[in-house]
């Protein structure tokens, strides 16, 4: 046989090519003992595939091959899960979310104290001074308060006097 149409049959069985009668001539040819030295590098594949088509399993491989899963087979045990343990990475999940959201929050807070500590003296001043405006403004009441008391006993005077002078002159 040629060893060009040789080639030619390789190339054509890389690519898939090939038909049945082909692929024999091909495994045929590499199981001689004419095979160039350019083309030695492919005899074990082909004479790899002829064992593989004569290789037969045992007439007792299946009875072997069931034993030996019976005996090293797992027990499976099926326990049940509560939903308690069902929803537990969902509590964890909950559980981070609220840990992120707390610590963003304190830095969010972190940053503006510094905000706060520069307005500080302000709200010091105005905590200070709120009292003192207050008490200021409850003393003018209190102080009108106090002139509307001495009003009222100076009318309760004069008419104590009137009532007094009307009935000395009643008397007379």
């Amino acid at each position: 046989m040629d060893y060009k149409e040789i080639e030619q049959l390789l190339e054509r069985y890389w690519q898939g090519d090939t038909s049945l009668n082909e692929e024999q001539t091909l495994r045929q040819f590499f199981l001689s003992n004419q095979v160039p030295a350019h083309l030695e590098r492919y005899r074990a594949l082909f004479a790899y595939q002829q064992m593989a088509q004569t290789e037969r399993t045992s007439e007792d491989f299946e009875a072997k091959l069931m034993a030996r899963i019976e005996t090293e087979a797992p027990v499976v045990q099926i326990r049940s899960v509560s939903w308690m343990t069902r929803l537990k990475p969902l509590w964890n999940a909950a559980a981070a979310v609220a840990l992120l959201l707390m610590m963003g929050n304190a830095i969010e807070h972190s940053f503006h104290r510094n905000d706060c500590e520069m307005a500080l003296p302000d709200t010091i001043s105005q905590q200070i001074s709120a009292p003192n405006m207050a008490l200021s403004e409850e003393a003018k009441k209190a102080k009108q308060a106090q002139q509307l008391i001495d009003s009222l006993k100076r009318i309760e005077r004069q008419a104590l006097e009137a009532d007094s002078t009307a009935d000395l002159q009643e008397l007379k």
